[in-house]
């Protein structure tokens, strides 16, 4: 089974973890929430991610989610999971990706689930007037 790490600008992750296990049932295991704060020091955020990779590691593999490319959580991240086998990053997460994440991390590979993860992100990002009136056929 793929296991997840949600690295966050504060309890953002947390929340989308609680809101994605509303939708497609609870997550007993493999998943993390690392949540970051200005009050933290660098090595300690490094730390806390580190100590999550160790954690779950395993053949299937670890896909890291962060908030947003650039951001601390991003920009912390990537140098530990850079080199790694099996571990996967994706930026940008949002509810639509968590909850395609926890149904499928049993079926598919993890280079597989994070292609479906990352369209499945983007095709929920929609400018919904648009799309209605497209569908009513411009009225």
């Amino acid at each position: 089974m793929i296991n997840f790490i949600i690295v966050t600008h504060g309890e953002f992750g947390a929340y989308l973890v609680e809101a994605a296990e509303g939708i497609v049932g609870r997550q007993a295991q493999g998943v993390r929430v690392v949540a970051t704060s200005s009050r933290q020091s660098i090595a300690e955020i490094r730390r806390f991610v580190a100590r999550a990779l160790a954690e779950l590691s395993n053949p299937d593999g670890v896909i890291l989610f962060t908030d947003m490319p650039g951001g601390t959580p991003n920009n912390l991240a990537f140098p530990l999971v850079r080199d790694e086998r099996r571990v996967e990053m994706v930026s940008g997460v949002n509810l639509y990706m968590l909850v395609s994440a926890f149904s499928q991390r049993e079926q598919m590979p993890i280079e597989k689930l994070v292609e479906k993860v990352v369209a499945d992100g983007q095709k929920s990002i929609r400018d919904i007037r648009a799309m209605f009136l497209a569908v009513a056929g411009g009225r």
